[in-house]
């Protein structure tokens, strides 16, 4: 999978604009934690749209203030793992920990782009 690394708030201006015309995701994820590692490599493992999104990753160790910035400007709570679809500049799906699971992000990409 081709994460794109996520590291300024311009980056992420560019991703909020860039949900208006096809949904993104992005995975909150912690380097050093197991439970981070293991969600990661499942949905690697089980993710099949890669080439119709764009697919963002935030170091939350290294990138704390920007990964605090995304969870208050869409009014979720900040967590690692951590999984978020925006769709025309709004989360339409957030899940964290062992929710995240690739199939059921791809239900919510497929609504996305209708």
């Amino acid at each position: 999978m081709n994460w794109i690394e996520l590291h300024t708030t311009e980056e992420l201006n560019a991703l909020i604009t860039e949900s208006n015309t096809k949904p993104v995701i992005i995975f909150k994820n912690s380097t050093t934690c197991f439970i981070s590692k293991m969600a990661l490599r499942n949905f690697e493992a089980e993710f099949t749209n890669t080439n119709r999104v764009n697919c963002y990753m935030i170091d939350v160790k290294k990138d704390r203030p920007l990964s605090m910035e995304i969870a208050n400007r869409f009014n979720v709570q900040h967590e690692s793992p951590q999984l978020l679809i925006v769709s025309k500049e709004s989360v339409i799906y957030d899940t964290s920990h062992e929710g995240i699971d690739a199939t059921e992000a791809e239900k919510y990409l497929a609504t996305a782009a209708k």
